[in-house]
């Protein structure tokens, strides 16, 4: 960025102070200036941060957005979906749509449909994607996760047959907090990822900051309590192409069923996705993750590929989540192939 250190006015005779005090102001812009030009590029690039130890708060997260791929290359594209720059391909009507709703292109964001995509509302399970993000900034792998007291005073669906006072792979408790919605695995990891639940959601607010999502706001890493916990299908969208930008958390959503070692008689926890898109086999799918509350009502992020084409589905408060993605995706990706 230029500065303009002198601008005008009529040269006037300096005495010697007068010289070594402007050269001194001079020396000290600059360093500020390189120090500014330091920090700023640090908050770019991941590789230039040291990463914090586990219960440090307030490290820069998600700090791959805008970052470039590793081995070179162009920037990814922006997270956000393109809501002012995109026309809707896909016309759609529900006889009972969703409360709100959004069919974007993963790569590019645009958008190819949509149902009110800034509406601020509960999004339940939902919120464990952003778990997962923060989990996956902090936590090493092959770390293990101690099952704490806490963590099995869970409420709403869980992994279940968590081991008191054991330590379990953060692989496993990921498994366990993306396929069958853990809110046991959400608060453990929390636990171990912040220090301590509270912590850790101040991690989430702060990623959510950081991600410039406007109208998403945590208040747990599970989801179940609604009030305060909130965003809406454009910011579920940024969140989502995040979510798959990261291999770790990419290979686990894209499963239907796994089985893990597991520190239990048998030495194996078995393991089932809630996405109904995965349940019923519905081709290319890749993700995502389902939510449910009372409040929220049925939710599901839901994404597919055929071919180069990769789309996403953010669906809040539908009465048939699976229906209606399937009808939207299937619908998008012969618009996107037309075009």
């Amino acid at each position: 960025m230029p500065y303009t250190l002198f601008q005008g006015g009529r040269r006037r005779r300096r005495g010697p102070r007068r010289s070594i005090w402007a050269l001194a102001m001079l020396v000290a812009a600059a360093a500020g200036l390189g120090v500014f030009t330091s920090q700023a590029g640090q908050g770019i690039d991941r590789s230039a941060v040291p990463r914090a130890p586990v219960a440090a708060v307030g490290v820069p997260l998600i700090a791959d957005v805008g970052r470039p791929p590793a081995g070179g290359g162009t920037a990814p594209a922006p997270l956000g979906v393109r809501l002012e720059e995109s026309r809707d391909r896909v016309p759609l009507r529900f006889k009972r749509p969703p409360r709100s709703g959004l069919l974007f292109d993963l790569d590019t964001g645009r958008v190819l449909w949509r149902k009110d995509p800034t509406r601020t509302l509960p999004i339940a399970s939902l919120t464990k994607m952003m778990t997962a993000l923060v989990v996956d900034d902090r936590v090493p792998r092959g770390d293990k996760v101690r099952i704490t007291r806490e963590a099995l005073a869970y409420r709403g669906s869980a992994v279940g047959i968590l081991p008191l006072g054991r330590r379990v792979n953060v692989n496993t408790m990921l498994h366990g907090l993306l396929l069958p919605s853990g809110n046991d695995a959400a608060i453990a990891l929390a636990q171990h990822a912040g220090g301590s639940v509270p912590r850790f959601v101040g991690l989430m607010n702060a990623s959510a900051t950081r991600m410039g999502l406007g109208c998403t706001r945590f208040s747990s890493p599970d989801g179940y309590r609604n009030r305060g916990n909130h965003s809406c299908a454009a910011d579920l969208a940024a969140i989502a192409r995040a979510v798959l930008r990261r291999p770790r958390l990419a290979r686990i959503v894209r499963r239907r069923q796994v089985a893990l070692p597991f520190p239990i008689k048998g030495g194996r926890l078995y393991l089932y996705n809630n996405n109904p898109l995965l349940r019923q086999g519905y081709r290319g799918t890749t993700g995502l993750k389902t939510g449910y509350t009372d409040a929220a009502g049925r939710c599901l992020v839901a994404t597919a590929r055929r071919g180069q084409i990769r789309l996403g589905v953010v669906l809040l408060h539908s009465r048939d989540p699976g229906r209606q993605a399937t009808q939207l995706l299937d619908r998008g990706f012969r618009a996107a192939r037309r075009s």
